[in-house]
């Protein structure tokens, strides 16, 4: 099979009771990229993109609209085989990972529906049909913050991420003591994720008064340097996220002894095929991460949640996905939503999510 048509679409999703507020950003509306491929057989096949704006990662929407309109007219013939095509994409352009990742998506979705198999199987097999989640807080007071984790434990969430950061490290150490009052018993993991937004000094304050506390530190500093800095002085154990830009950075980070897991996004480190290698390289070292992404809607929740199932569930941290914090559903029959904290795969071919019709308007590019 190759590509005759791209057609790539901009969408608005707004946040639900806005903002969500990380250590480096509020969020009050994704600015979503949407890739529709059309191929010589008549199959289409969807990907997605959606950069949470430009001071969380290197990476934004217009930036990864731009790289599309670059590589598009290079990827018209292209065949759809998924390590083929992200070699071409390579050859058209350096890095923009991001934007790639959603033709790999969309590629991964067209061969599932020729094969009559869901995405999960193209990936390896699912080892589960439900797949665990997790919740991330955003940013906020101990009250609060314990409320909310309450009512997320209740529900069955396995797992609570609480984004600290971006302010005096004492309220975030009352705000995860507070937290640990409700989750202490309930066997719910937890990590304090701070977005990159700790000085070294705050994160060893930190783990130092929270030693007692069973919980991951998830990115506590900018920099890898920083976080190997802290590496023998720290009472928990470290995941990267921000960080883990490619394949390459992983494998430092693993060889190095850097980390003892990580936050992974999908289209951050270029897609499903590249994730579905990183993946490997964690079981290989028995390093537990998530599958999950920036932000998004049903496509890249399909994408997630496919890659999710085939994780061991030894090493699985779970599956985010923005569906609790966005508005609708592109596909109004499959769309993914969260369970109980868990999420059923889709049952395919291919995503198992058709968006509707006209739903994103006119596209914004076109190629083929």
């Amino acid at each position: 099979m190759k590509i005759t048509e791209i057609h790539v679409y901009a969408h608005r999703l707004p946040v639900k009771n806005g903002p969500y507020t990380m250590a480096n950003a509020q969020v009050w509306a994704l600015d979503t990229t949407l890739v529709r491929i059309v191929t010589d057989t008549g199959l289409v096949g969807w990907g997605e993109t959606c950069p949470v704006g430009p001071t969380y990662c290197a990476s934004h929407a217009r930036g990864a609209r731009a790289a599309l309109e670059e590589m598009g007219p290079g990827l018209i013939g292209a065949t759809l085989h998924p390590l083929v095509l992200r070699r071409r994409m390579d050859g058209l352009l350096n890095g923009h990972r991001y934007a790639k990742a959603a033709v790999d998506i969309a590629a991964h979705d067209i061969l599932g529906k020729a094969y009559g198999v869901r995405v999960a199987d193209l990936l390896g097999g699912a080892v589960t049909e439900k797949v665990p989640s997790y919740y991330a807080t955003g940013v906020g007071e101990p009250d609060e913050i314990a409320r909310i984790a309450a009512e997320r434990i209740a529900e069955g969430y396995p797992r609570l991420q609480i984004k600290i950061g971006g302010r005096p490290v004492e309220v975030d150490i009352a705000v995860l003591r507070k937290v640990w009052e409700v989750a202490r018993g309930t066997g719910t993991r937890l990590a304090a994720d701070g977005n990159r937004g700790l000085p070294t000094r705050d994160a060893l304050r930190l783990s130092r008064e929270c030693q007692d506390i069973p919980l991951i530190l998830e990115q506590p500093c900018n920099t890898i340097e920083e976080l190997a800095a802290i590496r023998g002085q720290v009472h928990h154990g470290i995941y990267m996220d921000e960080n883990g830009e490619d394949l390459a950075t992983v494998i430092r980070a693993v060889g190095q002894g850097l980390v003892d897991g990580f936050g992974m996004k999908v289209t951050r480190i270029g897609g499903l095929q590249q994730m579905a290698a990183f993946r490997d390289i964690c079981e290989a070292r028995s390093l537990p991460h998530t599958c999950d992404d920036a932000w998004g809607g049903d496509i890249i929740h399909a994408a997630c949640t496919h890659i999710g199932a085939t994780v061991s569930p030894r090493l699985s941290e779970g599956v985010w996905l923005a569906s609790p914090y966005v508005e609708g559903h592109y596909d109004a029959t499959n769309g993914i939503d969260i369970v109980g904290g868990h999420i059923k795969l889709p049952e395919g071919p291919g995503l198992g999510v058709v968006p509707e019709d006209g739903i994103f308007g006119n596209p914004v590019l076109s190629f083929g």
